[in-house]
């Protein structure tokens, strides 16, 4: 107990408070997004799941294309900078999308552009958030900051699963979207007062774009434990994409008694990766990347039970155990990213990392649809749920994966992690 309270103690720096307050309110905020949207677009007149499938393919394929442009921006400017860029573009977004669902006027293409705005801004802003945290947190609490972050935006994943899942059933779609627009507001009016000095931030780049992003491919590509779990979340990801995107609620529709139920599976899902958070701040592995690509096969077990026709209970504890497994995965990864990634080039390598692990993720999108319509949703739900442990066994078989070591911390200062961590 005492450890986990000398863990909270970095709530009291004032940056770190803004920085969590932030990622936590952005997260409520995003937690509306999944089922208001899902179960909004599926209640429109003439909707089908090809229509779903449509509109998150308009979000999920400006995303990819922008990640790497949203890296480059990141290890150029202040990055709490462009992370509040990133919160006011999708306030914006999900209050355009809420209007529209609450005045009735829904064309097609203007729900997609709205949807290609929220993925421009997570472009924007997720490599921006990867690399501020070592800006703000010594290296030697990097793990716990990453933690402690997971804890506030997955008890926030959790409330807004809760909440939004009510608010879809009494309110409607709409109302759901524009409670996440204001939690966007909020985040960007926090992020705006976490202010970074330029010495903090490293020189400012002086090469063209295409040469950052040379310099930045050289940082990924020399790594093969990098690359290679990249290439794993690439197909990893297009399986839950269309599970989670798809799939999954039109099962809940059918067979499970609508926004509540997928509601409640979310909702597993976060509390699961809450009690991941943790397990993640005491956990010391010394091959991180071994076991964190381990603990990727079990993620496929809530795809294998719906689509096995299990109950709605059942369905929930295996979310709850992808949450644990995707949570320390997260953990793991973060830190070791940013303990083995130079500083200056740590926004661009995970927008590479960002881009390879979804550029397939639209592919499932649109795939799913139609997919459900000529095999039925449950069967595509258990081919999502084979394609995610093979490509997971896939990834053990790299020696890089295998053999990556986290560096001895023990009895070393924040300088010296850092100049061990830059000397990788």
């Amino acid at each position: 107990m005492q450890s986990y309270r000398r863990d909270l103690d970095m709530l009291r720096d004032r940056r770190f408070a803004l920085l969590l307050a932030t990622r936590t309110i952005s997260m409520l905020g995003s937690s509306f997004a999944p089922v208001a949207l899902a179960f909004g677009v599926l209640g429109l007149p003439g909707s089908t799941a090809t229509t779903l499938s449509v509109v998150l393919a308009a979000e999920a394929v400006p995303m990819v294309a922008f990640m790497l442009v949203g890296g480059v921006i990141a290890d150029r400017l202040p990055r709490h900078r462009v992370m509040m860029a990133g919160e006011v573009l999708n306030a914006v977004a999900f209050a355009c999308l809420a209007a529209m669902l609450l005045t009735g006027w829904t064309p097609l293409p203007a729900l997609m552009t709205a949807a290609a705005v929220t993925g421009i801004a997570m472009a924007v802003f997720f490599p921006a958030l990867t690399g501020i945290i070592p800006d703000v947190v010594p290296a030697d609490r990097l793990q716990t900051a990453n933690a402690v972050l997971g804890l506030g935006a997955n008890g926030a994943r959790v409330a807004g699963l809760v909440l939004s899942g009510a608010t879809v059933v009494l309110l409607g779609g709409g109302w759901a979207l524009a409670v996440s627009a204001l939690m966007f507001a909020v985040a960007a009016v926090l992020v705006a007062a976490l202010r970074l000095t330029p010495a903090e931030r490293g020189a400012a780049g002086n090469h063209s774009v295409i040469a950052d992003l040379r310099d930045g491919w050289r940082e990924f590509v020399s790594r093969q434990w990098l690359w290679v779990v990249v290439a794993q979340f690439s197909v990893l990801v297009m399986a839950v994409q269309a599970a989670h995107g798809v799939l999954g609620p039109l099962v809940a529709k059918e067979h499970l008694g609508g926004a509540p139920a997928w509601s409640a599976v979310l909702a597993g899902e976060a509390v699961g990766m809450i009690g991941g958070v943790f397990i993640a701040m005491r956990l010391r592995p010394r091959r991180p990347i071994l076991l964190g690509t381990v603990l990727t096969v079990p993620t496929a077990l809530p795809y294998l039970l719906l689509g096995l026709g299990a109950p709605l209970w059942t369905v929930v504890l295996g979310a709850v155990v992808m949450g644990v497994c995707f949570d320390i995965f997260g953990v793991l990864w973060s830190t070791t990213m940013q303990r083995e990634i130079p500083p200056e080039s740590l926004s661009r390598v995970s927008s590479y990392d960002a881009l390879g692990s979804l550029m397939f993720g639209p592919v499932g999108l649109l795939v799913a649809g139609p997919l459900a319509i000529t095999i039925g949703p449950r069967a595509a739900l258990l081919g999502c749920a084979a394609v995610v442990v093979l490509a997971s066994l896939a990834a053990l078989l790299s020696p890089g994966v295998r053999r990556l070591q986290a560096p001895e911390t023990r009895g070393l200062r924040a300088p010296e992690l850092a100049e061990k961590a830059l000397s990788h």
